[in-house]
Order: C-alpha cells, then sequence, then structure tokens
C-alpha cells in the first residue's frame, strides 16, 4: 500500500504540492474563481500535449526532518477523452536511479531500470483526476473532482499565474491528500507549481520548468523499454 501511495503522489503527474506552513491570501470573491474556470475551460479545448522538466521534493518535519528530491522529465497527451501521462525520473537525491511512472486508462505502470522490473497497477482510474490536474483539465473537469477555493494571482518566474486551493471530493483521496494547492496559467491550462498536503509533517511540492506546450512528443514518450530479463509485477 505504501508504494501504491507513493505512485498516486508522483504520477501526476502528475503530479502532482506546496507550503503547508504559509498562510492563504484571503479569497476573492466567487466570480473570480468562475473566471478563472472558465478561461481553462478555453485552455482545455486547445489543449494536446506539455513536456516538462520538473523536480518533486518530499519534505517530512516530524519527527526527524528529512528531504527526497526526484528529477526528471514528464509528459501530458490528450486527445479527446483519452489522457495519459508519464514521468521519467532521471536522479533521486542526487544520484541516478532511472526509473519511469506511466499512466493511462486507469493503469499505472513503474518501471524501475535498476531492478529491470515493471510494477502494473490497475484499477486507478479514481485517480486521473491528480494526474491530469493543472495540465489539459478543463474547468469543468475540476469543478466534478474537487472542491475549488481562489486564493488570487501570483507571478512565478515572470509568469502569471492564479492560484488555486482544492480539496478531492472522493473521500478515499482526501485519506492521503488533505488539499491541494495550485499556482495553473489559465491561459495554456498548465501548472507551474504544486503542492500537496499529505497530512502532519508531510507534504510534497512539484515544480515544472521548460513548459512546451502542444509541439510533438518524443516517440517514446510513453513507452516502457523492456527486455527478456525484465520481472514483471501486477499489484
Amino acid at each position: 500500500m505504501l508504494l501504491k501511495r507513493k505512485l498516486v503522489y508522483i504520477a501526476l503527474t502528475a503530479l502532482f504540492l506546496w507550503p503547508v506552513l504559509t498562510a492563504p491570501a484571503a479569497p476573492a470573491a466567487g466570480d473570480d474563481l468562475d473566471r478563472v474556470l472558465r478561461r481553462l475551460d478555453a485552455a482545455a479545448a486547445s489543449f494536446h500535449s506539455t513536456a516538462a522538466d520538473f523536480e518533486f521534493d518530499s519534505v517530512e518535519t516530524d519527527p526527524v526532518e528529512d528531504k527526497d528530491v526526484q528529477k526528471g522529465t514528464v509528459f501530458y497527451e490528450r486527445k479527446g477523452s483519452a489522457f495519459q501521462m508519464a514521468a521519467h525520473i532521471r536522479e533521486v537525491n542526487g544520484k541516478p536511479v532511472p526509473k519511469t511512472y506511466a499512466y493511462s486508462a486507469g493503469v499505472v505502470r513503474l518501471y524501475e531500470k535498476l531492478t529491470n522490473q515493471v510494477t502494473t497497477f490497475s484499477k486507478l482510474g479514481q485517480y486521473e483526476s491528480w494526474f491530469m490536474l493543472g495540465f489539459g483539465a478543463s474547468g469543468k473537469d475540476l469543478e466534478q473532482k474537487w472542491d475549488i477555493k481562489y486564493l488570487g494571482p501570483e507571478t512565478l518566474n515572470g509568469v502569471k499565474t492564479e492560484k488555486l486551493e482544492m480539496i478531492a471530493k472522493d473521500a478515499a483521496i482526501r485519506k492521503n491528500i488533505r488539499k491541494v494547492t495550485i499556482w495553473v496559467d489559465p491561459d495554456r491550462g498548465i501548472s507551474l507549481k504544486q503542492v500537496f498536503d499529505e497530512g502532519p509533517s508531510q507534504y510534497r511540492v512539484s515544480v515544472y520548468f521548460n513548459i512546451k506546450t502542444n509541439q510533438p512528443l518524443p516517440a517514446d514518450a510513453f513507452t516502457i523499454k523492456t527486455d527478456s530479463q525484465t520481472q514483471f509485477v501486477n499489484r
């Protein structure tokens, strides 16, 4: 279960994590939230793909301070109602630890190159809203899965974003993640930063940069390369 939980947190995707120590800004009026969501509707209509470099930081503050840092490249693609994503991790805490998380049609596959093993996690369709969070999701998509609070505009690395606080409507998801905060560029339909509140003393931060939207993705973006020695495990 611990591996499954960690897997869900990563893809996210996409995914998918912010400072719980910082008090949120006072929420703006409901019409401001609606304005942002409608801009996301428009962006989703023309969203096809995104490629970005990322840094995922998993932080624990108690009982002992600890930080796990993963770096790599992530890909998202949406064709009609079909959505897929893949996170190619290159290093963990500064050391080369190549592995790939790939999500499609409710199934997540984890390939760990150092052990040459593929672990398949089925029946994860309920988490698709995590994986596409801030990457191709329309305002209507978000409203169906999340209770959303608008926290106002904020500029990140020269990009004007809108900050949203989100609580999953699914009680099973809330057991793992109390809330999610995203800094989203509503005109492109992409997140620049995400923070997942995992409960007391734990949170996860995702930062995306070198973002490219609606450009051709590598042919192997969602491919897990195996060989005759690869071990396969189903969970």
